[in-house]
């Protein structure tokens, strides 16, 4: 399964977040440009596979129970982050704001996933987007996990 998504840094959050959801997640592996991770969202936990780099990665999911997720997670150790999730529409898209908690703390990034490649193109950034990340490795969830904000 392929995911088109492109990603920004956040200059201004939007007024009306809500509460969002708590996510603890973590890489299991990083082996070039293919990446284990394991997310816990409060509701389900989940172990995914990514392959790729920049505007469309392959990714498969495959949901874990409680006590394999729990056995995972240490395997980890110094490659793991938290942060509340926000959705909030945008043009059509469901944007996700992530706003980082710990280490990366202060850190605000928004991502928009996309049908098409062509779609990512004609999307209209909305102004409280700030930089695009897209593509910049160290700006990936698994770079901020193992080597915190980039300079």
């Amino acid at each position: 399964m392929s995911e088109i998504e492109r990603k920004f840094l956040v200059d201004e959050l939007p007024a009306a977040l809500g509460a969002g959801q708590h996510l603890r997640q973590a890489y299991v592996a990083v082996d070039g440009p293919t990446e284990v991770r394991v997310r816990d969202t409060g509701e389900r936990c989940v172990l995914t596979i990514k392959g790729g780099h920049g505007l469309e990665r392959d990714e498969v999911e495959v949901e874990l129970d409680r006590d394999r997720f729990d056995a995972l997670w240490p395997l980890a150790q110094g490659r793991q982050l938290e942060k509340q999730r926000h959705r909030v529409a945008v043009g059509g898209h469901t944007a996700e704001v992530d706003v980082y908690e710990g280490s990366l703390a202060g850190l605000r990034v928004v991502e928009v996933e996309f049908a098409s490649t062509a779609d990512a193109g004609s999307f209209e950034v909305p102004t409280w987007f700030g930089r695009e990340l897209t593509g910049e490795r160290g700006w990936s969830n698994a770079a901020l996990a193992t080597h915190g904000i980039p300079d």
